[in-house]
């Protein structure tokens, strides 16, 4: 039997919890090392995937099958695709920063808190949740992407209601009951929608009796499935509506600030550029897959959901005073940019979306880490609190400058590349469509750049006169986040070669191709 690659991926870093969360109380540094440790073997078994994956052979590769609740007929199913590859490796690349920029955030609090922070646990459950999320990419089979679909929650639950973030203007109360009520809020929506999805997950094996994407894609190859047209638009929406509660599509978004806010920086990071791709990555396998005439049929008004996630995304951001919920209103606008890309069924759209989860995953992380860093430092949120910061802190200026540009969208950044594909792949099919979405790059530009204006330049607020620079563990967390959106921007090839295979034969799931272009014949 060949090494369960697939597998080993998931199974290190849930260890990796376990052996972190027993770690002795007082050995808080040690329980630090071992999760860094942890997640940079999970990043070289990714790497391994990475390289072993042939984006010109098999759909789903470094498959594994093995029976495990007979009775119903679920298997341990695994297997991956070139979208999968991709965001496996985007989540593992991610996990050791997330870690080193949350190297202090679950230090205990001050003498005579009331609360206490646990540092084993921040970084066990961080682990957990990679494990989980890891291996929702890989399972080929419903009933297991289902368990882990959900069971992520029960660890991002605590790590945004029991370690919060520390910068609060109304005291430790009254910050530990926003921090409840967010991460209550965050159950309660993931929670709804995955009791709809379990509901559709049973029709689904009432109707197909089997939950194997392969099982299921071979009974409709030989003509032996079929699925009524109602029942197919009824399974799909189950499917799709605790997707976009993940996503997060408006209107099931409300959520997301709220634990963007109160979380710590890495969490947030966590929650938006790891955690919410699983949603936009199952539309692309389980609803387009398993539901291809559902999925033609809700097309129309999910592109109006998405465009409107983007402009009312963009335009909230404007408007926002505290800077963490200003990026999380910015990724509810890129995550209607996705979904705009995946249900564009055209394979620039669905190839744009792809990267665009990629490249937005190291964007936010880059913005969202350098904000944290510099929330730590003035220990506020408000973007009214800074101003002058670029004159005694130069490079986190800077780099949070380049991680703002990168969310603009700027050329040259990788963002740039899989806006444009997504763009240019809705407006083949949907002009309309893809002209209104535009707008949505213009209050990128506007909050972006508001932002940095009244945070970085001006006078120098008394307040942040003696913030000092970054220090050397930050730029380590910071600088090959920076890289690497110049290195896409300019080079997203290494990106668009391993996904453009899967997104064709997606494409082929749902029967569509791209449109010709209506040229006029030459006289």
């Amino acid at each position: 039997m060949s090494f369960p690659l697939l597998t080993a991926t998931a199974a290190l870093p849930a260890l990796g919890a376990v052996a972190t969360a027993a770690v002795p109380a007082a050995q808080r540094t040690a329980a630090k090392w071992l999760a860094l440790l942890v997640s940079l073997a999970t990043l070289a078994l990714a790497v391994t995937v990475l390289v072993r994956f042939d984006p010109d052979g098999e759909r789903y590769q470094l498959t594994e099958n093995h029976a495990w609740i007979r009775d119903f007929g679920v298997r341990y199913e695994l297997g991956v695709d070139g979208i999968a590859v991709a965001l496996v490796a985007l989540t593992a690349l991610l996990i050791p920063f997330i870690i080193l920029a949350g190297w202090h955030d679950a230090d205990p609090l001050e003498t005579g808190s009331r609360r206490w922070r646990p540092t084993q646990g921040f970084f066990a459950l961080i682990l957990a949740v990679e494990a989980m999320v890891v291996i929702s990419f890989e399972a080929t089979d419903v009933f297991v992407f289902y368990i882990f679909f959900e069971a992520m929650l029960i660890p991002m639950y605590f790590l945004i209601g029991g370690f919060g973030d520390r910068a609060h203007a109304h005291g430790e109360e009254t910050a530990a009951t926003q921090r409840s009520y967010a991460a209550v809020k965050f159950l309660l929506y993931n929670l709804a929608g995955g009791l709809i999805m379990l509901a559709a997950v049973i029709g689904l094996y009432v109707v197909a009796g089997s939950f194997s994407l392969s099982e299921i894609a071979d009974a409709r190859a030989n003509g032996t499935l079929h699925m009524a047209t109602s029942t197919e638009r009824w399974l799909f929406l189950g499917f799709f509506f605790a997707f976009a509660v993940k996503a997060p599509l408006w209107p099931l978004h409300t959520w997301l600030p709220n634990a963007m806010q109160e979380a710590t920086a890495p969490v947030a990071v966590l929650i938006t550029a790891v955690v919410d791709k699983v949603g936009t990555f199952a539309m692309l396998r389980f609803c387009l897959q398993l539901f291809p005439e559902a999925s033609k049929w809700a097309t129309p008004v999910v592109l109006v959901l998405a465009v409107i996630s983007i402009i009312y995304g963009a335009l909230l951001a404007v408007g926002q005073r505290d800077i963490k919920r200003l990026v999380a209103y910015a990724s509810i606008s890129h995550f209607g940019f996705i979904i705009m890309g995946v249900f564009a069924m055209t394979s620039q759209g669905q190839s744009g979306a792809t990267l665009y989860m990629v490249n937005h995953g190291i964007s936010t992380a880059a913005l969202m880490l350098v904000a944290g860093f510099l929330i730590s430092r003035r220990g506020s949120r408000l973007i009214a609190d800074y101003g002058g910061v670029q004159k005694v802190a130069p490079v986190l200026a800077g780099t949070f400058l380049i991680g703002g540009l990168a969310t603009l969208s700027l050329p040259g950044l990788a963002p740039f590349v899989s806006e444009f594909l997504v763009l240019v792949g809705t407006f083949t099919r949907y002009p309309v469509i893809g002209i209104i979405a535009t707008f949505g790059i213009v209050l990128a530009a506007l909050y972006t750049l508001v932002l940095y204006q009244r945070t970085m330049t001006g006078p120098v607020k008394p307040e942040v006169s003696a913030m000092p620079d970054l220090r050397a563990r930050e730029v380590l967390v910071v600088a090959p986040l920076i890289v690497l959106l110049i290195f896409l921007g300019v080079y997203p090839k290494p990106v668009t070669d391993i996904v453009d295979p899967a997104v064709k034969q997606t494409l082929s799931d749902v029967h569509k191709k791209d449109p010709r272009p209506e040229v006029e014949a030459a006289k």
